[in-house]
């Protein structure tokens, strides 16, 4: 469908900080238009101008982040961590490192997403990336991946 809606390719490459805060590619299915200020969605002054047609579908279903799979079969990304920072997102990038968040590999889904998403600022997500990197542990993936699932299901957090 982003082929048929849009000019561009499919798959969006972004580059964004990994564990230890080293750059990798991240893939998503293509939600904006090709001229798009490669910034994060909320800091746009109208991100719905920039949306492709299937775009906000994609976003509000979550299913432009299945390409993301493959960053977790390429060791890159696993299913639950601290969402990837994008490359210029440096205070949250420093904030993350002042609290040993950044030897965390990063996640689709984590809790800061099941906790606010969108909703929450800098600080807080910090707060709920640090609270995983102290307590992770399989039982606290499993609620996490479920929660995402409801989240998902509901549609709730998406902001843009």
């Amino acid at each position: 469908m982003v082929k048929l809606t849009s000019k561009g390719p499919v798959i969006f490459w972004s580059e964004r900080i990994g564990k230890n805060n080293e750059l990798f590619w991240m893939p998503k299915f293509r939600t904006m238009q090709i001229d798009t200020p490669n910034v994060a969605t909320h800091l746009l002054n109208d991100a719905s101008y920039y949306l492709i047609p299937i775009g906000a579908f994609l976003r509000k279903s979550s299913l432009d982040e299945l390409p993301q799979l493959w960053s977790v079969i390429v060791g890159k990304m696993s299913f639950v961590g601290p969402r990837p920072a994008l490359f210029n997102q440096i205070d949250l990038i420093d904030m993350r490192t002042a609290f040993g968040v950044e030897h965390l590999v990063p996640g689709i889904t984590g809790w800061a997403q099941v906790n606010g998403r969108d909703e929450l600022d800098l600080a807080e997500k910090v707060r709920f990336d640090h609270e995983y990197l102290l307590k992770q542990s399989l039982g606290l993936d499993i609620k996490i991946l479920w929660m995402t699932g409801i989240k998902v299901f509901k549609r709730e957090g998406v902001s843009h």
